[in-house]
Formats: C-alpha cells, sequence, structure tokens
C-alpha cells in the first residue's frame, strides 16, 4: 500500500488500487452478512452509506432512510422487523440512529469497517469488513468492502479481475484520449440502467473532490434523453460508462467496462477515472480536508481526523 500522510495524500485512484489489492490479498478476511435476516428491514445510512446500503439490498423488500428520515419511517411503516445500519466508521450519525432505534425494540445489525466504533454499543450484531488507511471522505475499501462481501460469491477473484482490467483496458483507454480529463470544466457521467444505484455515489464523490468549483451530472442513459442536456457548457466532458456514446455532448470519453459487471467494478472503475480527474485538479480537497476535518469534529462532538485508520 502507498504510505501517505496529511502533506501528501493520496488521490482516489491510488486508493481504488490500494483497496483491490486488499481485497484480492488470500489473508483478507470478509464476514458473510445474512441479508435475509429480516423480512423488511429498515436500511439506513448517512451519505453513500445509504447508497451502499440500497445497492446490497436491492433485491430485498427494504425501508430505505438517512439520518433525517429514519424516524419518520420508524413511524410510519409498521412491519418494519429489523434495522441495518450502514456506517464506514460507526461514528458520527451512526451511534445516534442506533440508540434512537432501541425504543422499538427492533434488532440492529451494523455494517461498518471500525472493529471499535461508538454504534457498537447500541446494536444487536455488527459485521465488520476489511479495509484500508483512507484520507476522510474517500471511503473507497469501507464501501466497496462492504459489497464484495454482500454481493459477490468470490470477492477476492473478483477482485483481482478488476484490478487486471484496469491495468490492460481502463489505462490504455484513458491514455490514447487525445485530451487530459482534467481540463475541463464540467463532466456529465452516463452510467448503463443496471447501475442506476451507483448515481448518487459518483456524484458525491464529485462533490467530496471537488464541490462547487467543478460543475457534475451523473445519469443513465434513458435519463439523459430527458432534458438534462437542454443547456450545455462551454467545457464539458461526456463520460460514458459500458457503451458507446454517440449521442451527447461534443467531448466524449467512452470507458468499457468488463463482461459480466458487477457494482464493486464500476464502482472500482467510476472512482478510478474520477481519481485521474482529481489528479489533474488543483489539489483543493488535500487544501481543505485539514480545516473541514476541525469543523466537522466540533459539530458531532466527535474527533475526526484526516487519515481514517480503523484498528
Amino acid at each position: 500500500m502507498s504510505d501517505f500522510d496529511l502533506n501528501s495524500l493520496i488521490d482516489l485512484d491510488v486508493c481504488v488500487l490500494n483497496a483491490l489489492d486488499l481485497f484480492a490479498d488470500p489473508r483478507t478476511v470478509f464476514p458473510r452478512p445474512n441479508l435475509a435476516r429480516f423480512k423488511r428491514p429498515l436500511v439506513v445510512g448517512s451519505g453513500n452509506a445509504i447508497a451502499t446500503g440500497k445497492i446490497i439490498f436491492d433485491d430485498k423488500d427494504a425501508v430505505l432512510a438517512d439520518e433525517g428520515t429514519f424516524q419518520n419511517k420508524l413511524d410510519a411503516v409498521g412491519d418494519i422487523d429489523g434495522v441495518a445500519l450502514f456506517s464506514a466508521s460507526g461514528g458520527k450519525h451512526a451511534p445516534i440512529i442506533a440508540e434512537a432505534v432501541k425504543p422499538k425494540g427492533l434488532p440492529v445489525v451494523l455494517f461498518t469497517s471500525n472493529p471499535s466504533s461508538m454504534a457498537k454499543d447500541y446494536v444487536d450484531e455488527a459485521y465488520v469488513f476489511p479495509s484500508l488507511p483512507e484520507p476522510y471522505t474517500y471511503n473507497t475499501s469501507t464501501y466497496m468492502g462492504m459489497m464484495m462481501a454482500g454481493l459477490l460469491d468470490d470477492p477476492k477473484a473478483e477482485a483481482a479481475k478488476i484490478r487486471a482490467y484496469i491495468k490492460d483496458v481502463i489505462d490504455p483507454t484513458l491514455a490514447a484520449y487525445d485530451k487530459k480529463p482534467g481540463d475541463f470544466e464540467a463532466y456529465y457521467l452516463l452510467v448503463p440502467e443496471q447501475f442506476e444505484l451507483i448515481r448518487i455515489m459518483f456524484a458525491t464523490k464529485f462533490v467530496e473532490l471537488f464541490g462547487r468549483r467543478v460543475a457534475r451530472d451523473v445519469f443513465t442513459w434513458e435519463q439523459s434523453k430527458h432534458a438534462t442536456t437542454v443547456v450545455d457548457a462551454p467545457s464539458e466532458l461526456f463520460i460514458a460508462f459500458g457503451r458507446e456514446n454517440d449521442s451527447f455532448g461534443t467531448d466524449r470519453l467512452n470507458i468499457p467496462l468488463p463482461e459480466n459487471c458487477s457494482y464493486p467494478a464500476i464502482m472500482a472503475i467510476g472512482y478510478y477515472v474520477i481519481g485521474k480527474i482529481q489528479a489533474q485538479k488543483p489539489a483543493w480537497f488535500k487544501q481543505g480536508v485539514g480545516p473541514f476535518v476541525e469543523r466537522a469534529s466540533k459539530l458531532f462532538g466527535q474527533t475526526i481526523k484526516p487519515l481514517v485508520e480503523f484498528k
């Protein structure tokens, strides 16, 4: 794994490769969550945690909520029989949510990467997934690890396959593009319909890394047929995942996806491409994360560090 500290934070693309190396390692142990434990679970989390929960429980009769809506869901839906709480750190809103659920008498299962999480005292069971030290908010090994364990029979084989695909296909594709992806001021990402739930994760990652300095949208192909491109931007790159884009935008970058692509695969490939853009942009995230975690620590009343490592 690449070493990093506050003065030399890694970019997101390096974080993706590190995560895949971890998951492909024969020594890595994945928990095997019992997704059928509840008939109608409340799946809850914040930010990309709830996005991960949606993906993992997509084929289940689940009720979905975040930190602002979970209480209303608990009050309004009478047949919820358990709670699946997603939080990489098991901190921030997670212990608040877990404690608030307790009076309902519902069993709470925590999906986390932190064996010492603050939420552990309020849950009935915790699945702890493998992860690596990462810059705050990257949450690459964390949520990808949950998807690997929750969706795949052989996470190690899939991780090795994705790692090889990035080297053999994605890197040559990026190298062959005749412009620098990071030179654009706006980005429009096209994703296949079967991966609609990845949209929020890609959009959130743009916000976390670039804030309002870069415009971005993420839509499926069918969604893009509607009024998403009425107003164009003078410097806009359309990045299409999984098929050739011959319809939208002027500047186009087509990113192939592997056969029988999985959610962990499109997450890894999408984050990798976003990381390549990050590497070509000014170091906005790296300059801002230190002051941000100081503010966030005060807001949550918890110690939040710019480099996140779970032990």
